[in-house]
């Protein structure tokens, strides 16, 4: 089997690696440092001899939370544009392609960890797989628009990393087996508000056919006004007032000023605000990448002829509401999140045996994920793209006490990879559910393959969603009194 492809920047060699061709950090753009930081990726320079790509290159600058999917120390670097790719061979069949964003709260994760082993999909399947490396934070997401020309992609640059990377397969991957008209992007978390996004940017129509937003979709952006904001915090906070002097920082001191402000705006401090729910150094709006909300854009028509599978897992706020909730807690997140009455009184209707707690964590879960995937399905019904819209929900539910169907948990069933390191952690100890990493894991190929995962698309009137569990079956409307309490709001 040849393990030498070409490229436009010049020749790799990979290696084979469970039956499969693997090739690890491959650049796909030039390092984002030094004069390039906050600006626009630029072109790699090449070269000339043949590149071993063997080894996956180091994360993207992070800090590591010390969470369940985030608690161990990572090799980063702010050289960090690499991409992955697994290929069943490197001949000319034109394989459809599947692109993979990981999540991570646009502040942590990497491509090339266990859970996005790719060779499953390749081997078995026939496809293509790419994961990626792309800036996040401070770095990836700051509004500098202000320090004038070179800086007009800068609050967006993360997204735009992955358009690159867009580009690259486009151009390149055919020497890899897949076909650049047949590409499905898929995320998870902020890997799937990246799809989201992607899917309301003009700059990447065109570079895919498919989408799959997992537990994300089209509202986690900054409103130019907000971004400006952050900005304004930002200068503030450091004393710094020209782009040279952040230029200047170490990768290590601008983590730290990008923490400081995390916690500063969380925590309301001397009044700080943004104006917006989204967190800062999030993908801006208001310039070339993103000129408008994904979700305007998507509502007025863009990305309409892309086959879109979109879905959450049932208790995606397990992973984030910790501790105990009391009455006034639970009221107090309601009326944070608008209509309290009507919100508490659908969930109490809804989940009548649950605890206060259990009732934050629903209300959590529906208003980061569930509520936005509703929306997105909803502007593409809007949009003409009633026909190549499909929705599901994972409710497999984890052995772990208090983890349910919880956050993440679906990837390694989508990926057919519940053998891999991590895994048992988040699914508990005993006998390996594969009957339900079998159903979704293969229903991801048939819409990788055919833009079509095996049931009815989705709806307004019977709004069907595949729940993938034990035993897997198609439901109309699961969310239907809790989906009716946000409208208006959220």
């Amino acid at each position: 089997m040849s393990d030498i492809a070409d490229t436009t920047y010049g020749p790799i060699q990979g290696k084979v690696r469970e039956d499969v061709l693997l090739f690890a950090g491959i650049p796909y753009a030039a390092a984002p440092i030094g004069s390039l930081r906050f600006k626009e990726a630029q072109p790699h320079a090449g070269w000339s001899q043949v590149r071993q790509t063997t080894r996956f290159s180091p994360a993207a600058p992070q800090v590591v939370t010390g969470g369940m999917t985030n608690s161990a120390p990572v090799n980063w670097n702010e050289d960090c544009l690499y991409l992955n790719v697994t290929t069943p061979s490197l001949d000319d069949k034109k394989r459809p392609v599947f692109f993979w964003i990981h999540g991570g709260g646009y502040r942590t994760g990497q491509g090339g960890i266990p859970w996005y082993n790719g060779a499953k999909f390749a081997r078995d399947s026939d496809i293509v797989v790419v994961s990626i490396n792309y800036r996040m934070g401070m770095l990836g997401f700051t509004d500098l628009t202000r320090f004038g020309e070179g800086y007009e992609t800068s609050g967006i640059n993360g997204i735009l990393d992955q358009i690159k990377a867009l580009e690259w397969v486009r151009d390149n991957i055919a020497n890899f087996g897949g076909d650049p008209d047949q590409v499905t992007i898929a995320g998870e978390s902020a890997g799937g508000f990246s799809v989201g996004t992607l899917l309301g940017s003009p700059r990447a129509q065109g570079l895919f056919t498919r989408a799959i937003p997992q537990s994300g979709a089209a509202h986690h952006t900054l409103p130019k006004p907000s971004a400006e904001k952050v900005t304004d915090i930002l200068i503030k906070q450091s004393g710094l007032d020209s782009v040279e002097a952040f230029q200047n920082l170490s990768a290590q001191d601008v983590l730290s000023l990008q923490v400081e402000i995390d916690k500063q705006v969380a925590r309301g401090a001397d009044g700080l605000g943004i104006g917006s729910i989204v967190t800062p150094f999030y993908p801006a709006e208001g310039n070339e990448v993103l000129p408008q909300s994904p979700l305007t854009a998507i509502e007025n028509g863009l990305s309409r002829d892309v086959d879109v599978l979109i879905g959450t897992n049932k208790d995606e706020g397990t992973l984030f509401v910790t501790g105990k909730s009391d009455q006034t807690k639970l009221e107090a997140a309601a009326e944070g999140y608008g209509n309290k009455d009507g919100l508490l009184r659908a969930y109490k209707s809804a989940y009548p045996d649950a605890t206060t707690t259990d009732l934050t964590t629903y209300l959590s879960t529906d208003h980061v994920f569930r509520i936005p995937c509703l929306r997105l399905a909803e502007a593409r019904m809007q949009n003409g793209s009633s026909s190549n819209t499909w929705m599901y929900l994972f409710a497999w539910e984890s052995r772990v006490p208090g983890l349910r169907s919880t956050h993440a948990l679906e990837i390694p069933f989508m990926f057919n990879n519940l053998d891999r390191a991590g895994v048992v952690a988040f699914i508990g100890e005993g006998d390996m559910p594969q009957n339900v990493a079998d159903t979704m894991h293969r229903a991801w190929v048939e819409f990788i393959k055919t833009g079509n995962p095996g049931w009815a698309p989705y709806d307004l009137d019977q709004r069907l969603n595949m729940v993938f569990d034990t035993e897997s079956k198609l439901i109309a409307d699961p969310d239907k009194g809790r989906r009716e309490a946000w409208q208006g709001i959220r």
